[in-house]
């Protein structure tokens, strides 16, 4: 009986040490008589939905914000052998292309492309709830590729706000919600792939991976709160579908272009008035630079901001106000959202030192003039005193093609016998030239002699 007490007390003494080391040793989530983690529980079921979660409210707010934009525009074929000998003119085929549009207020002004709208004769905006507007072009920008629409609804729109799409970082989640091949509220996601993306015209875009395709220009970039980055308007395909990237105006610049032309009719822009050098293999052999992260100023405009405010040549521009610079589309694409007359601080590299310095942006005084390339320059007080002339634009720079004919430092003062007055006038009359049609060009030299330049 002793030893039967003795082998039982012996078990049960084994199995407290057991049971001791095991609790003690075995880590507290393996511990099988350990009572379950309500912490750890509750923190997993919290983890588990939240980019879900965050992507419905984002794709909620916005489905209801991205419009249908329909483009109707007849077509321009060219005359027929019938119409030419026997009069007979064939019925013209309207033509009908389509994008995508954002609610920007709730009485119905609605941001797009400009290519979305481009030669349109009617216009007809169709909402998520599939009621129907016609809608009216307030304005259009084909630079920055962003168009201003107008309907009058019955009753307040849903409307998307405009985040700082500055503040985007790459890596970030966002939504491309838009129509294409015409089906209607169409959501995808991505991420934020690059920023200050140049494409080759001095634009800066947002680049990301979200799937965009046909349909989708004009529509919505947002972040994962629902608020409006970007304006989707191209991808990068041979076939014109997506391939793996696709691009949007940064918020900042459509809201810009917005508010110059609700405000003034046009888009204001203002100009550092600088030069520079973009090619890494150019700097590396006649300046010296093999490595640069800024932008290059080569040269500076005379009376411009950054000559009043003393940038110089040789200066490397790193910084403007709070946007690092490390390549020229990041200016370009900061500048595209400032006016004539505001103030940016300049950060440049000068000789190893940092440099501050507050420049006021001017309105643009220089231009190249489309179809043949001239540089030209609106006159200024000394130069309407030496040519004798308050009207006109002076020639600065000439293309390798014309540099036979002397035209540098003269001063166009009409084409085919429209007075030009500043370079405004200057790009719409020179954008309205044909190759395929003789044009008269009229100069002045310093000494004040007239001259014709003929373009047949």
């Amino acid at each position: 009986m002793k030893t039967n007490l003795k082998t039982v007390l012996i078990a049960v003494a084994s199995s407290a040490a057991t049971y001791g080391i095991l609790f003690w040793t075995l880590p507290k989530q393996q511990n099988p008589w350990s009572a379950p983690d309500h912490n750890l529980v509750t923190q997993v079921a919290y983890n588990q939905p939240i980019a879900p979660t965050e992507f419905t409210t984002a794709a909620e707010k916005t489905i209801h914000a991205v419009v249908h934009v329909k483009n109707v525009a007849q077509s321009k074929n060219s005359p027929s052998l019938m119409e030419f000998f026997y009069g007979f003119k064939f019925q013209e085929a309207p033509q009908v292309g389509t994008g995508s549009g954002v609610i920007i207020s709730p009485d119905g002004f609605i941001v797009t492309n400009h290519h979305v709208v481009a030669s349109a004769q009617n216009l007809e905006v169709t909402l998520n709830n599939n009621q129907t507007y016609t809608a009216q072009l307030v304005g259009s920008d084909q630079n920055s590729d962003i168009a201003l629409l107008k309907i009058e609804p019955g009753e307040p729109l849903t409307y998307l706000t405009f985040g700082d799409s500055d503040q985007t970082q790459i890596g970030e989640w966002v939504l491309a919600v838009g129509n294409p091949f015409n089906l209607t509220s169409t959501v995808t996601a991505g991420i934020i792939s690059a920023k200050a993306r140049d494409l080759g015209k001095n634009q800066s875009f947002i680049q990301t991976d979200a799937a965009v395709n046909p349909g989708n220009s004009g529509g919505a970039l947002v972040d994962t709160q629902g608020h409006l980055i970007g304006i989707n308007t191209a991808i990068s395909s041979v076939t014109g579908a997506y391939v793996g990237y696709s691009f949007a105006v940064p918020a900042n610049i459509a809201k810009k272009v917005v508010e110059d032309i609700m405000e003034f009719g046009a888009v204001q822009t203002g100009i550092l008035g600088i030069q520079t050098i973009t090619s890494p293999e150019y700097l590396a052999k006649e300046r010296g630079i093999k490595q640069l992260e800024g932008v290059y100023v080569e040269e500076v405009e005379a009376d411009s901001g950054a000559d009043l405010a003393g940038v110089k040549h040789g200066d490397i521009i790193v910084q403007i106000d709070r946007v690092q610079i490390k390549k020229y589309a990041d200016l370009t694409g900061y500048l595209s959202s400032k006016r004539p007359e505001d103030q940016v601080s300049l950060m440049v590299l000068r000789d190893g030192k940092t440099v501050e310095l507050p420049v006021v942006l001017k309105k643009r005084n220089t231009l190249s003039l489309p179809l043949i390339g001239l540089t030209v320059k609106n006159l200024t007080e000394e130069d309407q005193k030496k040519y004798k002339t308050k009207k006109g634009v002076k020639i600065i720079g000439v293309p390798d093609g014309y540099k036979g004919y002397g035209l540098a430092g003269k001063v166009i003062i009409a084409v085919d016998e429209i007075a030009v007055e500043n370079i405004s006038q200057a790009q719409e009359l020179f954008g309205q030239l044909s190759r395929y049609r003789r044009t008269v060009i009229s100069m002045i030299d310093q000494d004040g002699e007239k001259e014709r330049l003929i373009l047949q």
